[in-house]
This record gives structure tokens, C-alpha cells and sequence, in this order.
């Protein structure tokens, strides 16, 4: 598991990047992923299994499709888990939506503070109260 206090002080991670725009796309990409990881759990929790498991329905994954979202990181293109009756309404990223206000805020405030990948999802679960529509698991 990677450190993150010890990565948050790790001054070769900083060289890394050449300007802002080189950092501006590092939290473009880690937003982007945070955003399919999320997406992913969204549908476990829809389908109450995990990928490669069986469920009790019938209902499969089926693939992804790809959707455009805009954010203040300007626009990335996502790939977002299908199953095969249609069924899965994802809530981070409704169906015929494409605007993420202020989640990429949230991420990078927790991931700043140390947080790890799960308290990321466990909080932005809460604040937009996912379990009211349907229970997250945890992917990683």
C-alpha cells in the first residue's frame, strides 16, 4: 500500500511535474479514474455481487460504454459499466448527464488530507447520499 503522508512529502513525486498544466493533467487522470472506480462500485451494489461473481438475478455486467463529462478540469471521456437488462441507473453520473459539480474538489481535498481510496468513497457516498438509492462497495 502506498504511503501517502510519505508520498504528500515526497519531493521527487513534485519533480515530476514540469509545469502546472503536467499537474493539471495528473488531477485530470486521477479524477477521471476516482470517477470509473466509483462508477464500478455503483454498479456492484446494483447488481450485489462483484465482478466475475454470479448473481442471483441473472443480470450481468455488459461491458462498458464510453460518456463525455465536464468538469473544471475541462472534459474527459469516462467508460461507464453497463449490465445486460438496462437496469443500472448510475447516481454519481445520471444517464443523459454530464456535469460533475464539485466532486473533483472533494477528491482532491480528501486525497490531499491523506485520505485513502475507500474514506474517499465512504465520504463522497455520504455527502451524496448513495445509500438512499443504493449501497457502495468498496473497489479497489
Amino acid at each position: 500500500m502506498i504511503d501517502k503522508e510519505e508520498l504528500l512529502n515526497n519531493k521527487d513525486f513534485y519533480r515530476s511535474f514540469k509545469n502546472g498544466e503536467d499537474l493539471t493533467t495528473f488531477f485530470k487522470q486521477m479524477h477521471k479514474r476516482a470517477v470509473e472506480h466509483m462508477l464500478e462500485a455503483e454498479l456492484d451494489a446494483h447488481l450485489d455481487n462483484e465482478k466475475h461473481e454470479k448473481t442471483k438475478d441473472g443480470n450481468y455486467r455488459n461491458g462498458h460504454g464510453n460518456k463525455k463529462i465536464k468538469s473544471s478540469f475541462g472534459e474527459s471521456e469516462i467508460k461507464v459499466p453497463r449490465d445486460r437488462a438496462g437496469s443500472f441507473e448510475p447516481v454519481l453520473v445520471p444517464k443523459r448527464h454530464n456535469i460533475i459539480e464539485g466532486l473533483e474538489n472533494i477528491i482532491i481535498s480528501f486525497y490531499a488530507k491523506g485520505m485513502s481510496v475507500s474514506d474517499i468513497e465512504e465520504q463522497v457516498k455520504e455527502l451524496y447520499d448513495f445509500e438512499r438509492h443504493s449501497p457502495i462497495k468498496c473497489v479497489s
